[in-house]
């Protein structure tokens, strides 16, 4: 069994509106008002007020913590549950009892317990007022996150910001997956924007306040493989990377705009309204370590069908995408397997940005229908076990050739609800029956455990 140092430490990670559900919550999330409007659009029309009741049964649910030795757990505060009046950021008292005893019950384990502030759920009132489109929604999380601080700062061992900005916007603003489900690629470069200006104020308020508390944003990373050498595929590859990967990594690593890619912004004429304070508050803020999440690789080649220069409005119109015949997929969920992806993610970290500390904050597998295997009341998901396996031994890989990476976390704890794919895929080390709503641990779990001990003895 692989074995890591003793002070690496493996953890879960969920969120709070895949968990919780909405008994009791004071407001609406945009998620609620997607379900509530369109409720066809979520798998076998489950929606976010149907999760696993962490709300209620919290406290049996992380029994499971006691039998796996889990060792960090990351969960989200959400904004709409604790707020009663946004403006005001007068604090909902239900909302606040829920989370101090939540946040106690995990820290009575002794485990390291971070929160993270926004997990792809922006209240619906501030959504309806311009949501992230606008620079007010900046100040409010600000504000939102300066509770949060003085609320728990005691309780709490380290934070986050932002749960995958980028995928948050892409999946809203982008590719119209998500409601409101526009597509417009100079709009989501904005809302990006104003969400990194709200975790760079955020942060630089956290650092001259909680000097002894540590602050992350969690990123998904993404990295492009090129279909060959060719000058062409690499060109679309490198274009791929910098407006996915580097974009991301050099505003909370280097503190500014990757230089290329604001030449593009600035040619196309896609660069964000930003001013000098905006920007200065980028260049100040600085994380103590990044949280990386990484599930897939993206393969990348020239494009086929050139596109007239005035119509090039999306990304994809830079590059097309390449469907490598080696690939091993995960034919429920129709991403790459791809361990290695781990390996070079680490290794850029470690060249291109001065290996900086970092935890790969979420990694998993899911798949439909794990009843099929389930043996003597234990769904037997030696394919998770080989997915976490694989992964370990290219992170391990890169951790002897001098990464700097301190933590693994899977994702996730226990079955969740997983957006308009609802309990499609299950990617939990616990198994959750929406019919029963009980709990039995899949045998993935017991290998995690035994991971985690090979890893203390």
């Amino acid at each position: 069994m692989i074995k890591f140092n003793k002070n690496f430490k493996f953890g879960v990670s969920l969120s709070g509106p895949q968990t919780e559900g909405n008994k009791n919550k004071v407001n609406d999330s945009i998620m609620d008002f997607w379900y509530n409007s369109f409720p066809n659009d979520f798998d076998a029309n489950i929606g976010p007020n149907d999760t696993i009741d962490m709300y209620s049964d919290y406290k049996e649910h992380l029994k499971w913590l006691d039998e796996i030795n889990i060792e960090s757990f990351r969960t989200s505060i959400q904004w709409c549950r604790l707020i009663k009046d946004f403006k005001t950021c007068e604090v909902d008292t239900d909302g606040y009892n829920f989370y101090l005893n939540y946040f106690k019950e995990i820290k009575k384990r002794k485990i390291i317990l971070i929160v993270n502030l926004h997990h792809f759920d922006i209240p619906y009132l501030i959504y309806k007022k311009g949501g992230w489109e606008t620079k007010e929604t900046i100040n409010l999380f600000y504000n939102f996150a300066k509770k949060c601080f003085s609320l728990f700062g005691d309780i709490v061992d380290e934070w986050t910001t932002f749960n995958e900005p980028m995928a948050d916007v892409d999946a809203k603003y982008l590719y119209g997956l998500h409601f409101p489900k526009k597509k417009d690629f100079k709009l989501s470069i904005q809302v990006y924007t104003n969400m990194i200006i709200a975790h760079s104020m955020v942060t630089c308020y956290f650092k001259n306040n909680y000097k002894d508390k540590k602050i992350s944003i969690i990123l998904n990373i993404t990295p492009a493989y090129s279909r060959s050498n060719s000058f062409g595929d690499l060109k679309a590859t490198e274009f791929q990377n910098m407006l996915i990967t580097y974009s991301q990594l050099d505003l909370v690593l280097k503190n500014k705009i990757n230089n290329n890619l604001k030449e593009f912004l600035i040619k196309k004429d896609l660069y964000p309204i930003i001013s000098e304070d905006e920007k200065s508050f980028i260049k100040k803020s600085k994380i103590d370590y990044l949280s990386l999440n990484y599930y897939q690789p993206v393969r990348v080649k020239e494009k086929e069908k050139t596109t007239n220069e005035t119509n090039l409005n999306m990304p994809t119109d830079y590059y097309d995408y390449y469907d490598w015949p080696k690939k091993i997929i995960n034919p429920y969920r129709g991403w790459e397997i791809y361990p290695k992806g781990i390996y070079d993610l680490s290794i850029l970290i470690k060249n291109k940005y001065n290996n900086f500390p970092y935890i790969i904050s979420e990694n998993g597998m899911g798949v439909e229908n794990e009843n099929r295997f389930r043996k003597k009341n234990i769904i037997n998901d030696n394919y998770r076990i080989k997915f976490i396996k694989q992964h370990l031994m290219w992170l391990k890989k890169a951790i002897k050739e001098g990464c700097n990476c301190n933590g693994y976390s899977l994702w996730t704890f226990i079955d969740c609800w997983s957006w308009s794919n609802s309990f499609k895929n299950r990617y939990g080390l616990i198994e959750y029956s929406l019919k029963s709503k009980k709990t039995i641990n899949k045998k993935s779990s017991l290998y995690f455990k035994k991971l985690i001990e090979n890893k203390n003895n």
